[in-house]
């Protein structure tokens, strides 16, 4: 078995937020954001841009399925993993954040094996470790290769990372993704990278609440700002550039379309802002079919992203392509791909 640590690091938080926090002249808002962009840019440096695929073999035996889940506390250092405070047999904890965590990793093991078949992250069974109490005041979460890492957020503008469940779901997802098609982190390619992990993400909440797609509320990381941020949430798949418009972290610059597509070499060509394109797009897939979204619609993303056919370099077009070929070999002629047709014909990105 060889394993190799993921070449990218992504953060919840985009890089064009804690930029802006970092200008602000209240210290408040950019002592917080410059330790987190120092943080995050310190650990990009020690990784490639695109990521070293993963293989690691099936132990052996049966896989369980029960999630292995092991949380440690960092006691606000940035070192790693920190004291195990928390086993999978262990009775809840006193520390909310700790239970957060061991709940938050469940409902994303429980979404891709119950509804995809898939054994943890790597579909081979690995445990689950996470961090918390990460830094001073850390303004982010992030998958790390190997394990969650969650910071406290300031408690002002962004309070305790382990809050949305979708926070989590999304952070693992980018080990799915490593495991998987391994899709470079850089422009397009990039900004799919993003966009799975965001539904995947929201999908791993609405299974847990139960929620239709007329029920669930397609913000990634609503419950995280604080309370006197102007905003929902980080993003919205519903509306891509409604998520926040406040005067400390700025205006969501996500597009929702091709028209609107953001040209720029900043945050790997613009990676957490493009995602909104294809986040719209499965948002208005799976209001199409209805239901469940994790049914139909979120299979169709499932294969697609782990059929073998999906391109490390794919962009938004080849991506689109392959969801359809994927709908008519799941679902034959009919409504699906249909659907599928036309929820990337609205957001400008060409399926056939």
């Amino acid at each position: 078995m060889t394993t190799q640590k993921h070449g990218i690091f992504c953060g919840i938080v985009p890089p064009h937020v804690l930029d802006r926090l970092a200008q602000s002249e209240d210290p408040r808002h950019h002592e917080p954001a410059r330790r987190t962009l120092e943080h995050d840019g310190s650990l990009r440096t020690r990784r490639r841009i695109t990521a070293a695929r993963t293989t690691v073999g099936s132990p052996a035996g049966a896989l369980s399925d029960k999630p292995q889940r092991t949380i440690f506390d960092a006691g606000h250092v940035e070192t790693l993993p920190g004291t195990k405070v928390h086993s999978e047999a262990d009775k809840p904890s006193k520390d909310a954040t700790v239970n957060r965590a061991h709940a938050g990793l469940g409902a994303t093991f429980d979404l891709y094996l119950k509804v995809y078949g898939r054994h943890s992250i790597d579909g081979a069974g690995l445990p689950l470790n996470a961090t918390v109490h990460y830094g001073q005041s850390y303004d982010n979460a992030f998958w790390d290769g190997e394990q969650m890492v969650f910071g406290d957020g300031d408690g002002d503008l962004f309070l305790d990372f382990t809050l949305p469940v979708d926070v989590i779901g999304h952070e693992l997802t980018h080990g799915v993704t490593q495991h998987t098609a391994n899709l470079e982190y850089y422009g397009q390619s990039g900004a799919l990278n993003e966009s799975i992990s965001d539904v995947f993400g929201s999908l791993i909440k609405q299974y847990a609440l139960g929620q239709t797609t007329d029920q669930a509320d397609w913000l990634i990381g609503a419950g995280l700002l604080g309370p006197d941020v102007t905003g929902q949430a980080l993003r919205s798949m519903k509306a891509p550039g409604t998520a926040y418009d406040d005067d400390k972290l700025g205006k969501d610059p996500q597009p929702a379309t091709m028209d609107q597509f953001v040209r720029t070499n900043r945050d790997n060509g613009g990676v957490h802002i493009n995602s909104g394109i294809p986040n719209h797009a499965f948002y208005l897939l799976a209001t199409a079919l209805g239901g469940h979204a994790w049914e139909r619609a979120g299979n169709i993303w499932y294969a697609t992203l782990t059929g073998g056919q999906l391109s490390s370099d794919a962009d938004f077009a080849a991506f689109a392509r392959l969801t359809a070929a994927t709908a008519k070999t799941l679902y034959g002629e009919g409504d699906a791909v249909q659907a599928v047709l036309k929820a990337w014909s609205q957001v400008g990105v060409p399926a056939s």
